[in-house]
């Protein structure tokens, strides 16, 4: 077997798309499709994908042999934003496996969340920002009546 190179590169990843792609159509939804390059604002390799209550789904699909799961989630959340997605899931080659569906699926866990319940969890920093703009505390004055006092 030759060295890949970028054209040969760019065929695989594509022919892994279509493949991926075809398998979700047969078994999902016949609306899901390869997507065209987007540019810049890249969108996720698969459209029409929709999750728990019609929620937009961004797959990301990686034939390589070496696997860069932090790399390919950062990629696969900036494309969720992107499409204004519920979540983002890379779908990688399981090398040796020709069944698509036995190929590997990544996603964090606020993706599961997200996919499980239709609603994406907050971040540790979303959390954060709340908490610092919400410091009220209720406490009882002298009448018994609750007033929220912002933290000093």
């Amino acid at each position: 077997m030759s060295p890949r190179n970028r054209a040969s590169a760019k065929k695989a990843g594509s022919r892994f798309e279509s493949l991926v792609a075809a398998y979700l159509a047969a078994h999902v939804d016949s609306g899901i499709e390869r997507r065209a390059r987007n540019g810049a604002k890249d969108r996720g390799d698969i459209s029409g994908l929709r999750g728990i209550l019609g929620r937009r789904l961004v797959v990301e699909c990686k034939d390589t042999t070496r696997t860069a799961l932090a790399e390919w989630a950062r990629e696969a959340e900036i494309e969720r934003g992107n499409d204004d997605a519920i979540a983002g899931l890379v779908v990688h080659k399981r090398h040796g496996v020709g069944d698509p569906g036995q190929q590997w699926v990544t996603c964090t866990l606020a993706d599961l969340v997200a996919l499980l319940t239709g609603s994406r969890p907050l971040s540790a920093e979303d959390l954060a920002a709340i908490e610092e703009d919400v410091r009220f505390e209720r406490t009882e004055d002298a009448r018994g009546r609750y007033t929220e006092d912002a933290d000093a």
